[in-house]
């Protein structure tokens, strides 16, 4: 397994990656129609845009040795300008067959050298409250409970939870044992 940044030609296995994680893990949590009417024409057009664009979120893939694109991480500056959290861990999905190897943690990792890098040193992450593998992966990690909030998803209220790290060395020293 190699671990590297996006590149623009990625955006339809990024967009594979995503909804078919989605699918995976989402099941019972967001509603079947949603899941089933989500496009991969659609998320690999978003996916593109977000590459190509000067922002200041990072992504980087995980290639397997044949060289597909089973997982991702992107994170960056904190976009609602939260006092304590400067950076956020946006996204990491992880195809379902290779979930429980590792990777998590190692997209992980990569992501906060890059945030401490560019001068963040704190983090946070919404998770689905439901979902209890990453919520169980985040605390193994050290995240702490900040805060909850609700969304809807097609008439179905859920709700989300953010773990954060005022110092994300320490999520750093916890990724690589």
């Amino acid at each position: 397994m190699i671990i590297r940044e996006a590149r623009l030609e990625d955006a339809p296995e990024l967009a594979k990656v995503q909804i078919d994680t989605w699918r995976t893990t989402y099941g019972s949590i967001v509603p079947d129609q949603y899941l089933a009417e989500m496009s991969y024409e659609e998320r690999e057009q978003k996916w593109a845009l977000r590459l190509s664009s000067i922002d200041d979120f990072f992504t980087f893939v995980v290639v397997d040795d044949a060289s597909n694109i089973v997982g991702f991480v992107r994170g960056g500056l904190n976009h609602d300008n939260d006092p304590f959290y400067q950076g956020e861990l946006h996204a990491i999905y992880i195809l379902k067959e290779y979930q429980g190897k590792g990777i998590g943690r190692q997209l992980t990792t990569v992501l906060v050298k890059r945030l401490l890098a560019s001068g963040i040193q704190s983090m946070l992450l919404w998770v689905f409250a439901e979902n209890h593998a990453a919520r169980r992966f985040y605390e193994a990690l050290g995240g702490q409970y900040v805060k909850s909030n609700h969304f809807e998803i097609s008439g179905t209220r859920i709700e989300e939870i953010a773990y954060g790290w005022t110092d994300i060395h320490v999520l750093l020293k916890e990724c690589l044992q």
